[in-house]
Protein backbone atom coordinates (compact mmCIF):
# COMPACT_ATOMS: atom_id res chain seq x y z
CA UNK A 1 0.00 0.00 0.00
CA UNK A 2 1.36 3.26 -1.45
CA UNK A 3 0.30 6.77 0.93
CA UNK A 4 1.66 10.37 0.71
CA UNK A 5 2.61 11.62 3.80
CA UNK A 6 3.45 15.16 4.91
CA UNK A 7 4.27 15.41 8.79
CA UNK A 8 5.80 18.62 10.53
CA UNK A 9 9.06 18.50 12.25
CA UNK A 10 10.40 20.45 15.05
CA UNK A 11 13.95 21.78 13.97
CA UNK A 12 16.44 22.24 16.63
CA UNK A 13 17.78 25.61 18.03
CA UNK A 14 21.63 24.49 18.18
CA UNK A 15 23.24 21.01 16.96
CA UNK A 16 25.43 18.71 18.61
CA UNK A 17 27.83 16.18 17.45
CA UNK A 18 29.87 13.60 19.00
CA UNK A 19 32.56 14.78 22.10
CA UNK A 20 36.08 14.53 21.67
CA UNK A 21 36.91 11.27 23.02
CA UNK A 22 40.25 12.06 22.59
CA UNK A 23 39.76 14.85 25.31
CA UNK A 24 38.15 12.94 27.39
CA UNK A 25 40.80 10.10 27.43
CA UNK A 26 43.77 13.03 28.26
CA UNK A 27 41.36 14.44 30.92
CA UNK A 28 40.57 10.60 33.08
CA UNK A 29 44.77 10.21 32.37
CA UNK A 30 46.12 13.43 33.80
CA UNK A 31 43.04 12.62 36.99
CA UNK A 32 44.31 8.68 37.34
CA UNK A 33 47.99 9.16 37.15
CA UNK A 34 47.43 12.39 39.48
CA UNK A 35 45.29 9.94 41.92
CA UNK A 36 48.07 7.83 41.72
CA UNK A 37 51.04 10.20 42.39
CA UNK A 38 49.27 11.92 45.79
CA UNK A 39 48.92 7.75 46.52
CA UNK A 40 52.21 7.91 46.13
CA UNK A 41 53.64 11.16 47.71
CA UNK A 42 50.99 11.28 50.78
CA UNK A 43 51.73 8.15 52.62
CA UNK A 44 54.59 9.21 54.52
CA UNK A 45 52.98 12.58 55.49
CA UNK A 46 49.39 10.94 56.01
CA UNK A 47 50.71 8.23 58.29
CA UNK A 48 53.14 10.80 60.64
CA UNK A 49 50.19 13.69 61.00
CA UNK A 50 46.54 11.37 60.68
CA UNK A 51 47.18 8.80 63.08
CA UNK A 52 48.83 6.08 60.08
CA UNK A 53 46.00 6.54 58.04
CA UNK A 54 47.68 6.32 54.62
CA UNK A 55 45.36 6.49 52.82
CA UNK A 56 44.03 9.83 53.88
CA UNK A 57 44.28 12.43 51.53
CA UNK A 58 43.72 9.81 48.43
CA UNK A 59 40.60 8.97 50.39
CA UNK A 60 39.50 12.90 50.60
CA UNK A 61 40.82 13.38 47.03
CA UNK A 62 38.36 10.83 45.39
CA UNK A 63 35.28 12.43 47.57
CA UNK A 64 36.55 15.54 46.08
CA UNK A 65 37.10 14.36 42.39
CA UNK A 66 32.90 12.83 42.73
CA UNK A 67 31.90 16.68 43.15
CA UNK A 68 34.18 17.21 40.31
CA UNK A 69 32.91 14.86 38.00
CA UNK A 70 29.53 16.00 38.71
CA UNK A 71 30.58 19.67 38.00
CA UNK A 72 31.80 17.67 35.19
CA UNK A 73 28.90 16.98 34.04
CA UNK A 74 26.84 19.81 34.83
CA UNK A 75 28.88 21.86 32.38
CA UNK A 76 28.70 19.07 29.97
CA UNK A 77 25.44 18.31 29.45
CA UNK A 78 23.69 21.81 29.13
CA UNK A 79 23.68 23.61 26.18
CA UNK A 80 25.84 26.84 25.26
CA UNK A 81 23.24 28.99 25.64
CA UNK A 82 21.82 27.93 28.96
CA UNK A 83 25.13 28.66 30.37
CA UNK A 84 25.63 31.76 28.83
CA UNK A 85 22.62 32.85 30.66
CA UNK A 86 23.80 31.41 33.89
CA UNK A 87 27.28 33.09 33.90
CA UNK A 88 26.18 36.42 36.27
CA UNK A 89 24.74 33.92 38.39
CA UNK A 90 28.16 31.84 38.57
CA UNK A 91 30.08 35.37 39.14
CA UNK A 92 28.31 36.41 41.75
CA UNK A 93 28.98 33.23 43.46
CA UNK A 94 32.06 33.36 43.18
CA UNK A 95 32.81 37.13 44.43
CA UNK A 96 30.28 35.77 47.83
CA UNK A 97 32.25 33.13 48.40
CA UNK A 98 35.66 35.55 48.00
CA UNK A 99 33.66 38.05 50.51
CA UNK A 100 33.07 35.19 52.97
CA UNK A 101 36.76 34.88 53.49
CA UNK A 102 37.01 38.01 55.34
CA UNK A 103 34.53 36.51 57.81
CA UNK A 104 35.93 35.09 60.49
CA UNK A 105 33.40 32.18 61.70
CA UNK A 106 33.26 30.85 58.16
CA UNK A 107 37.06 31.17 57.14
CA UNK A 108 40.32 29.74 58.06
CA UNK A 109 43.58 31.51 58.29
CA UNK A 110 46.81 29.81 57.54
CA UNK A 111 50.01 31.60 57.64
CA UNK A 112 48.51 35.02 58.00
CA UNK A 113 46.20 34.49 55.09
CA UNK A 114 42.70 34.10 54.74
CA UNK A 115 41.80 31.85 51.17
CA UNK A 116 40.18 29.10 52.33
CA UNK A 117 36.06 28.84 53.96
CA UNK A 118 34.64 26.21 56.28
CA UNK A 119 32.92 23.60 54.52
CA UNK A 120 30.70 20.36 56.43
CA UNK A 121 32.41 17.26 57.40
CA UNK A 122 36.03 19.03 57.66
CA UNK A 123 36.35 20.27 54.43
CA UNK A 124 37.68 23.52 52.67
CA UNK A 125 37.31 25.42 49.76
CA UNK A 126 39.29 28.11 48.33
CA UNK A 127 36.95 30.69 46.75
CA UNK A 128 40.03 32.18 44.07
CA UNK A 129 40.11 28.71 42.54
CA UNK A 130 37.04 29.52 41.27
CA UNK A 131 37.20 32.99 40.24
CA UNK A 132 39.64 31.93 37.93
CA UNK A 133 36.37 29.84 35.89
CA UNK A 134 33.73 32.69 36.14
CA UNK A 135 36.79 34.85 34.62
CA UNK A 136 36.97 33.18 32.09
CA UNK A 137 33.16 32.56 31.66
CA UNK A 138 32.62 35.88 32.28
CA UNK A 139 34.98 37.78 29.64
CA UNK A 140 33.83 34.97 27.14
CA UNK A 141 29.87 36.22 27.43
CA UNK A 142 30.91 39.73 27.51
CA UNK A 143 32.79 39.85 24.70
CA UNK A 144 30.68 38.29 23.07
CA UNK A 145 28.37 40.05 23.74
CA UNK A 146 30.49 42.85 22.18
CA UNK A 147 30.91 40.95 18.93
CA UNK A 148 27.39 41.26 18.32
CA UNK A 149 26.90 45.00 18.00
CA UNK A 150 26.94 46.04 14.94
CA UNK A 151 27.83 49.86 15.60
CA UNK A 152 31.60 49.53 16.86
CA UNK A 153 31.03 53.38 18.69
CA UNK A 154 28.25 51.56 21.40
CA UNK A 155 31.31 48.51 22.58
CA UNK A 156 32.42 49.57 25.92
CA UNK A 157 34.90 47.59 27.56
CA UNK A 158 34.90 49.36 31.05
CA UNK A 159 31.87 47.42 32.71
CA UNK A 160 34.38 44.49 32.00
CA UNK A 161 37.64 45.88 32.73
CA UNK A 162 35.96 46.75 36.34
CA UNK A 163 34.34 43.38 36.82
CA UNK A 164 37.99 42.04 35.75
CA UNK A 165 39.48 44.34 38.44
CA UNK A 166 37.00 43.47 41.30
CA UNK A 167 37.91 39.82 41.21
CA UNK A 168 41.87 40.37 41.08
CA UNK A 169 41.63 42.56 44.02
CA UNK A 170 39.67 40.64 46.32
CA UNK A 171 41.64 37.14 45.59
CA UNK A 172 45.20 39.62 46.05
CA UNK A 173 43.23 40.71 49.68
CA UNK A 174 43.42 36.95 50.48
CA UNK A 175 46.82 37.49 50.46
CA UNK A 176 47.50 35.38 47.54
CA UNK A 177 49.62 37.50 45.23
CA UNK A 178 50.79 34.48 43.68
CA UNK A 179 46.76 33.74 42.01
CA UNK A 180 46.15 37.18 41.60
CA UNK A 181 48.87 37.50 39.14
CA UNK A 182 47.89 34.27 37.29
CA UNK A 183 44.28 35.77 36.87
CA UNK A 184 45.61 38.99 35.61
CA UNK A 185 47.95 37.36 32.96
CA UNK A 186 44.96 34.98 31.96
CA UNK A 187 42.22 38.10 31.60
CA UNK A 188 44.94 39.68 29.73
CA UNK A 189 45.33 36.71 27.67
CA UNK A 190 41.68 36.49 26.89
CA UNK A 191 41.36 40.51 26.36
CA UNK A 192 43.69 39.72 23.71
CA UNK A 193 42.40 36.28 22.07
CA UNK A 194 39.36 38.32 21.69
CA UNK A 195 40.52 41.56 19.48
CA UNK A 196 41.39 44.40 22.27
CA UNK A 197 43.42 46.83 20.68
CA UNK A 198 47.14 46.74 21.55
CA UNK A 199 46.81 50.60 22.72
CA UNK A 200 44.71 49.64 25.53
CA UNK A 201 47.68 47.44 27.27
CA UNK A 202 49.73 50.53 27.18
CA UNK A 203 48.95 52.19 30.11
CA UNK A 204 47.82 49.02 31.93
CA UNK A 205 51.54 48.33 31.49
CA UNK A 206 52.76 51.38 32.71
CA UNK A 207 50.45 51.35 35.82
CA UNK A 208 50.79 47.25 36.52
CA UNK A 209 54.56 48.12 36.96
CA UNK A 210 55.37 49.73 39.89
CA UNK A 211 52.22 48.29 41.23
CA UNK A 212 53.82 45.02 41.31
CA UNK A 213 56.98 46.48 42.48
CA UNK A 214 55.20 47.93 45.38
CA UNK A 215 53.32 44.19 46.08
CA UNK A 216 56.40 41.98 46.06
CA UNK A 217 58.39 44.57 48.05
CA UNK A 218 55.78 44.81 51.09
CA UNK A 219 55.79 41.17 52.11
CA UNK A 220 58.84 40.12 53.09
CA UNK A 221 58.47 36.29 51.95
CA UNK A 222 57.59 37.38 48.88
CA UNK A 223 61.20 39.44 48.34
CA UNK A 224 62.80 36.23 49.89
CA UNK A 225 61.24 33.84 46.75
CA UNK A 226 62.88 36.59 44.23
CA UNK A 227 65.94 36.34 46.36
CA UNK A 228 65.85 32.64 46.36
CA UNK A 229 65.06 32.51 42.65
CA UNK A 230 68.48 34.53 41.76
CA UNK A 231 70.74 33.04 43.90
CA UNK A 232 69.89 29.42 44.84
CA UNK A 233 72.30 28.97 47.50
CA UNK A 234 70.99 31.47 49.50
CA UNK A 235 68.54 30.92 52.23
CA UNK A 236 69.42 26.90 51.53
CA UNK A 237 67.85 26.13 55.04
CA UNK A 238 64.82 28.28 55.42
CA UNK A 239 63.51 30.00 52.28
CA UNK A 240 64.99 28.00 49.40
CA UNK A 241 65.10 24.77 51.23
CA UNK A 242 62.29 23.53 49.56
CA UNK A 243 63.34 24.35 45.82
CA UNK A 244 66.15 22.74 46.66
CA UNK A 245 64.75 19.69 48.13
CA UNK A 246 62.72 19.08 44.92
CA UNK A 247 65.57 20.01 42.43
CA UNK A 248 67.48 16.83 44.54
CA UNK A 249 64.41 14.62 44.03
CA UNK A 250 64.06 15.16 40.58
CA UNK A 251 67.76 14.08 39.72
CA UNK A 252 67.18 11.31 42.23
CA UNK A 253 64.98 9.79 39.77
CA UNK A 254 67.70 9.11 37.20
CA UNK A 255 65.61 8.33 33.70
CA UNK A 256 63.43 5.61 34.83
CA UNK A 257 62.75 6.29 38.40
CA UNK A 258 63.26 4.83 41.73
CA UNK A 259 59.93 3.35 41.30
CA UNK A 260 56.87 3.29 44.31
CA UNK A 261 58.13 3.58 47.76
CA UNK A 262 62.01 3.38 46.91
CA UNK A 263 62.38 7.33 46.83
CA UNK A 264 63.54 8.67 50.00
CA UNK A 265 64.08 12.64 49.04
CA UNK A 266 60.51 12.69 48.76
CA UNK A 267 59.32 11.82 51.92
CA UNK A 268 62.03 13.03 53.78
CA UNK A 269 63.51 16.32 52.43
CA UNK A 270 60.07 17.88 50.59
CA UNK A 271 57.67 19.46 53.18
CA UNK A 272 54.01 18.21 52.33
CA UNK A 273 55.48 17.06 48.37
CA UNK A 274 52.15 16.04 47.93
CA UNK A 275 50.66 19.80 47.74
CA UNK A 276 52.24 22.38 45.09
CA UNK A 277 55.66 20.33 44.81
CA UNK A 278 54.15 16.81 43.96
CA UNK A 279 55.50 16.86 40.39
CA UNK A 280 59.10 16.90 42.26
CA UNK A 281 57.40 13.13 43.99
CA UNK A 282 56.37 12.50 40.04
CA UNK A 283 60.05 13.26 38.56
CA UNK A 284 61.63 11.14 41.39
CA UNK A 285 58.97 8.41 41.08
CA UNK A 286 58.92 7.68 37.26
CA UNK A 287 62.00 9.72 36.18
CA UNK A 288 63.10 11.23 33.03
CA UNK A 289 60.72 8.73 31.33
CA UNK A 290 57.84 9.76 33.25
CA UNK A 291 58.66 13.34 33.15
CA UNK A 292 58.29 13.30 29.41
CA UNK A 293 55.33 11.80 29.32
CA UNK A 294 53.25 13.79 31.54
CA UNK A 295 54.36 16.85 28.77
CA UNK A 296 53.31 14.46 26.15
CA UNK A 297 50.00 13.96 27.40
CA UNK A 298 49.54 18.07 28.41
CA UNK A 299 50.49 18.91 25.16
CA UNK A 300 48.09 16.54 23.64
CA UNK A 301 45.30 17.44 26.11
CA UNK A 302 46.44 21.08 25.14
CA UNK A 303 45.73 20.07 21.28
CA UNK A 304 42.67 18.79 21.73
CA UNK A 305 41.49 21.06 23.86
CA UNK A 306 42.39 24.12 21.37
CA UNK A 307 41.24 22.38 19.02
CA UNK A 308 37.71 22.09 20.15
CA UNK A 309 38.02 26.21 20.87
CA UNK A 310 39.16 27.13 17.20
CA UNK A 311 36.53 24.34 15.35
CA UNK A 312 33.70 25.61 17.31
CA UNK A 313 31.00 28.34 15.55
CA UNK A 314 30.31 29.56 18.92
CA UNK A 315 31.81 32.29 20.08
CA UNK A 316 30.97 32.27 23.88
CA UNK A 317 32.26 28.15 23.57
CA UNK A 318 34.82 29.17 21.65
CA UNK A 319 36.40 31.98 24.20
CA UNK A 320 35.52 30.18 27.04
CA UNK A 321 36.78 26.68 26.39
CA UNK A 322 40.39 28.59 25.36
CA UNK A 323 40.24 30.58 28.32
CA UNK A 324 39.78 27.15 30.34
CA UNK A 325 42.63 25.35 28.47
CA UNK A 326 45.19 28.07 28.63
CA UNK A 327 44.12 27.91 32.73
CA UNK A 328 45.15 24.28 33.15
CA UNK A 329 47.90 24.27 30.45
CA UNK A 330 49.28 27.38 32.06
CA UNK A 331 49.23 26.36 35.40
CA UNK A 332 50.38 22.93 34.85
CA UNK A 333 53.98 25.02 33.01
CA UNK A 334 54.29 27.64 36.03
CA UNK A 335 53.69 24.86 38.75
CA UNK A 336 56.29 22.44 37.00
CA UNK A 337 58.66 25.51 36.48
CA UNK A 338 59.03 26.13 39.99
CA UNK A 339 59.22 23.00 41.34
CA UNK A 340 62.44 23.10 38.80
CA UNK A 341 63.67 26.39 40.05
CA UNK A 342 63.35 28.17 36.50
CA UNK A 343 60.39 30.57 38.06
CA UNK A 344 60.18 31.95 41.86
CA UNK A 345 58.08 30.28 44.00
CA UNK A 346 54.69 30.57 44.15
CA UNK A 347 51.27 29.01 45.90
CA UNK A 348 50.16 27.57 42.31
CA UNK A 349 48.96 24.12 42.02
CA UNK A 350 49.47 21.75 39.99
CA UNK A 351 46.08 20.71 38.22
CA UNK A 352 44.78 17.15 38.40
CA UNK A 353 47.87 16.60 40.46
CA UNK A 354 48.18 18.61 43.81
CA UNK A 355 45.82 17.38 46.92
CA UNK A 356 43.11 20.07 47.06
CA UNK A 357 39.51 19.72 46.54
CA UNK A 358 39.27 23.55 45.00
CA UNK A 359 41.82 22.20 42.88
CA UNK A 360 40.40 19.41 41.31
CA UNK A 361 36.67 20.52 41.46
CA UNK A 362 37.29 23.45 39.28
CA UNK A 363 39.43 21.67 36.79
CA UNK A 364 37.09 19.15 35.81
CA UNK A 365 34.70 21.73 36.00
CA UNK A 366 36.42 23.37 33.25
CA UNK A 367 37.10 19.91 31.42
CA UNK A 368 33.78 19.50 31.40
CA UNK A 369 33.13 23.27 29.65
CA UNK A 370 35.88 22.48 27.24
CA UNK A 371 34.09 18.86 25.82
CA UNK A 372 30.84 20.57 25.91
CA UNK A 373 32.53 23.27 23.49
CA UNK A 374 33.78 20.06 21.33
CA UNK A 375 30.34 19.65 20.15
CA UNK A 376 29.04 22.10 18.94
CA UNK A 377 28.45 22.56 15.42
CA UNK A 378 27.54 25.16 13.46
CA UNK A 379 23.72 26.34 13.87
CA UNK A 380 21.30 25.95 10.97
CA UNK A 381 21.22 29.93 8.73
CA UNK A 382 17.82 29.97 9.73
CA UNK A 383 16.12 28.93 12.60
CA UNK A 384 12.38 28.52 12.92
CA UNK A 385 10.08 26.60 14.78
CA UNK A 386 9.09 23.94 12.51
CA UNK A 387 9.23 22.41 9.25
CA UNK A 388 7.24 21.21 6.82
CA UNK A 389 8.87 17.85 5.32
CA UNK A 390 7.50 15.62 2.68
CA UNK A 391 7.62 12.31 1.98
CA UNK A 392 6.55 11.01 -1.70
CA UNK A 393 5.89 7.52 -0.91
CA UNK A 394 5.90 5.61 2.51
CA UNK A 395 5.65 1.70 1.42
CA UNK A 396 4.06 -0.18 4.43
CA UNK A 397 4.68 -4.04 4.53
Amino acid sequence: MNNQYTFVARKPNAAYHKSDIGFLVAVLLLWGFGLFTIFVCSQDYAIRFFNNDAFYFVRRQIICSLAGFAFFVFFLVLDMATLKRLVMYFVFISIIMCLLTFISPLSIEKNGARRWIRLPFNFTFQPSELIKFSLVLYLACFFDGQYELENEKERDVLPCVGVFLLMVILVLLQKDFSTSAFITVLGLTIFFVTGAKLRWFIPVSFLAIPVIVLLITSEQYRIDRIIGFLNPEQGASTFNFQVNASKSAISAGGFWGAGIGRGISKLNEIPEVHADYIFAGWSEVMGFFGVVFYFGLLVFFGWRGYKAAFNCPSRFAAYGSFGCVTAIVLQSIINCMVVCGKLPSTGIPLPFFTVGGSSIIVTLGMCGFILNASRCEEKPEKIDQFEEVNIDTLTIL
